[in-house]
């Protein structure tokens, strides 16, 4: 079983997430987009100003309508995104179950394709949302969007890197105190270093007085479509390396069984 096997399976799988995630996205988080911008436009309204209406006025009075509308980012933008971030995502997961086959313990391919999916969604969707959850557009001061980036991204490849050690010291673990232990102790580890960093990382809190309804909504609309993507990705490359795997054993099989002939 190659890397470019791995590669091919993961893009495939990763164009399945990514519509999955567009009929998803579209169903669940598009509605709570909308009503994230009609707050924010009434709001504007309220204060006598613009704020970020998507029309502006011209010299000459007209409106000059914005180079994307609302319907196209909903639906094709919002597909090209979806698909574009699938695929990306689908060929790393891939290479990585690539990189890791044979190296988490006893586990087939398939297996261990499945524990390096559902480390990267807890490690690079989940943990980083808990301390730094989605925001509807009418949350957040455009003089922070740097703070808030770097941040966001900080503590991103904080999680990231405690994963791969306390995978790593797991599986070096698990010989000397066994399977149960090592997934213990390499649980706790990460869990320890992404508590205790994410309480010295800054608090980004800019909510007002959005209503909190409608922001809960957005963001269980937003781990939802989180879920969506890396779960299909999950199941549909889990499945494609398993279905490889019994060709190749079936193939070499039938070849070891014609050498004792």
């Amino acid at each position: 079983m190659s890397a470019r096997a791995f590669l091919v399976r993961g893009l495939l799988a990763g164009l399945l997430a990514g519509v999955a995630t567009f009929l998803v996205a579209y169903a669940v988080g598009e509605p709570q987009v909308g009503a994230a911008i009609a707050l924010e436009t009434i709001s504007s309204e309220d204060s006598g100003g613009d704020g970020h209406s998507h029309s502006h006025a011209t010299e000459g009075g007209s409106e000059e309508t914005a180079e994307v509308s609302r319907t196209n980012q909903s639906t094709w933008g919002l597909l090209t995104g979806a698909l574009a971030v699938g695929v990306a995502l689908g060929g790393i997961i891939g290479l990585v179950a690539a990189a890791t086959m044979g190296r988490l313990g006893r586990l087939t391919p398939s297996q261990s394709t499945a524990l390096v999916t559902l480390i990267g969604f807890v490690a690079v969707a989940l943990v980083p949302f808990l301390k730094y959850p989605a925001t509807p557009p009418a949350v957040g001061s455009g003089d922070t969007i740097g703070l808030r980036t770097s941040v966001y991204f900080g503590y991103l490849l904080v999680s990231v890197l405690a994963a791969v050690l306390a995978t790593y010291g797991a599986v070096r673990l698990r010989e000397r105190v066994g399977t149960y232990a090592a997934v213990v102790g390499g649980t706790a580890a990460y869990l320890v270093v992404v508590v205790v960093t994410g309480q010295l990382f800054v608090t980004v809190n800019e909510i007002g007085d959005f209503p909190a309804d409608t922001l809960w909504s957005f963001r269980l609309a937003s781990l939802i479509t989180l879920a969506t993507m890396w779960g299909v990705l999950g199941v549909a490359l889990t499945g494609l390396v398993g279905r490889l795997y019994a060709a190749e054993r079936a193939v070499a099989e039938r070849k070891a069984l014609a050498a004792t002939l």
